[in-house]
């Protein structure tokens, strides 16, 4: 009876062994990491101004800017993200002239070339105010990375969670850093100056 136990343990302990070599030779599945380049990241396209003209951003060219995506019914995040980007740059040696501020919206069903309009002049200052087709809203925002939903309020209307961070590109259109919303100003200062160099 103690031959059969010592046998049987043996047994165990030589599956157990074998087990733990097969572990060990399994190699681990690592998620492929996804890496945005600044020299793919972005491109070319054609949306519509506050003018109700077409905007080509080979407008933007030969010129560092920073672009914001939000729609102009934001309560908070969006005017707060551009008086600060405004405020901002009139502290870079430059001035207003120092790079462009581009704001897209993400709620085009409401945002047409007047509203986008109407909003890029209440800041007091040059803003490149975009709006498009819902179509051309979505082909753009898919190339900068960002994200948009509607959120029903209950009322009826609805409201847009989307991306809060500004995208900075130099003015080759690469993209040349970002600014995340809860970043210190000292810090997002310090961004906007490399930026306008570029």
């Amino acid at each position: 009876m103690k031959q059969i136990r010592l046998i049987l343990w043996v047994g165990v302990a030589a599956v157990l062994v074998f087990l733990g070599v097969l572990m060990l030779q399994k190699p681990s599945v690592q998620p492929t990491p996804t890496t945005v380049s600044g020299s793919t990241f972005g491109g070319p396209f054609t949306l519509v101004g506050s003018d109700g003209k077409p905007f080509s951003s080979a407008r933007l060219a030969g010129k560092p800017y920073a672009i914001y995506f939000g729609f102009t019914r934001c309560p908070d995040t969006c005017p707060t993200t551009l008086n600060r980007l405004v405020a901002l740059r009139r502290q870079v040696a430059l001035g207003d002239d120092s790079f462009n501020i581009v704001f897209v919206t993400v709620d085009p069903e409401r945002d047409g070339p007047k509203e986008v309009g109407a909003y890029e002049h209440a800041f007091g200052a040059p803003i490149i105010g975009l709006t498009g087709s819902q179509a051309e809203i979505e082909q753009v925002k898919k190339q900068y990375g960002i994200f948009s939903q509607k959120v029903p309020d209950g009322s009826g209307d609805y409201s847009v969670d989307h991306t809060a961070t500004v995208l900075l590109f130099d003015s080759n259109g690469k993209l040349a850093g970002t600014i995340a919303p809860d970043e210190p100003d000292p810090t997002a200062l310090e961004k906007l100056k490399a930026l306008a160099r570029s």
